[in-house]
């Protein structure tokens, strides 16, 4: 895919707002927005926020500004939609998984389904891409719900498979191991945020990964 001139929106959490990084420039849809000499690289990156709306907690606050609520906010003109989610959903979000033919954002699966096909209806002629989430410093350690960040991963890539949408394997192709100490103090400090060495990473996974679309 030609890419120069193109608008890109990017809808994320914090790894595409920047967390980690040591400057604007240094993030990955920065770096994209220069090697690939796009018009526009729109940056809907917000730390915390997860693919799939909440269960409702009594006394708990409660994050609404999920994938599924927010990327109707996103300007509509984009030639290209890359959507980068679904960590904080295995880390600290409490929706259910939900299966594969969920029709509701309340569930994981159910949220993709949602999100999917309203990215459709709202860019019906553009390019619409996911990737999956890179791994974290914990490595496939189930969690509090008891699933693994490779079952996300995998239902990510299930669903864009439905609606025929191309994915890029993070989980397994990022590179960016961070429960190896070495790579982790290289790329990613925290076990989660990619620093400026680790966006570049990125940036160079997604720059290929766009350019043969």
């Amino acid at each position: 895919m030609e890419l120069k001139g193109k608008k890109v929106n990017f809808l994320g959490d914090s790894i595409t707002e920047g967390t980690g990084t040591s400057c604007k420039d240094a993030m990955f849809s920065e770096i994209l927005r220069r090697e690939l000499e796009l018009a526009e690289a729109r940056n809907y990156g917000i730390g915390g926020t997860r693919i799939a709306e909440q269960r409702i907690v009594p006394g708990e606050w409660i994050d609404e500004r999920d994938f599924c609520r927010r990327y109707k906010t996103m300007d509509p003109d984009a030639d290209v939609v890359v959507v980068f989610g679904g960590s904080n959903d295995y880390g600290h979000g409490n929706a259910d998984f939900g299966t594969p033919l969920s029709d509701t954002p309340k569930t994981f699966c159910g949220a993709l389904n949602c999100l999917m096909r309203g990215l459709i209806e709202m860019y019906p002629a553009s390019e619409i891409v996911f990737l999956t989430p890179i791994k974290r410093s914990e490595g496939d350690a189930p969690n509090s719900r008891g699933y693994t960040l490779k079952m996300y991963s995998d239902a990510i890539k299930e669903a864009a498979e439905r609606y025929s949408i191309p994915v890029l394997d993070l989980y397994h192709l990022s590179g960016i191991t961070p429960e190896i100490e070495a790579q982790r103090e290289a790329l990613c400090p925290d076990g989660l945020h990619p620093n400026d060495a680790g966006h570049m990473r990125l940036a160079s996974r997604i720059k290929g990964f766009l350019k043969s679309l």
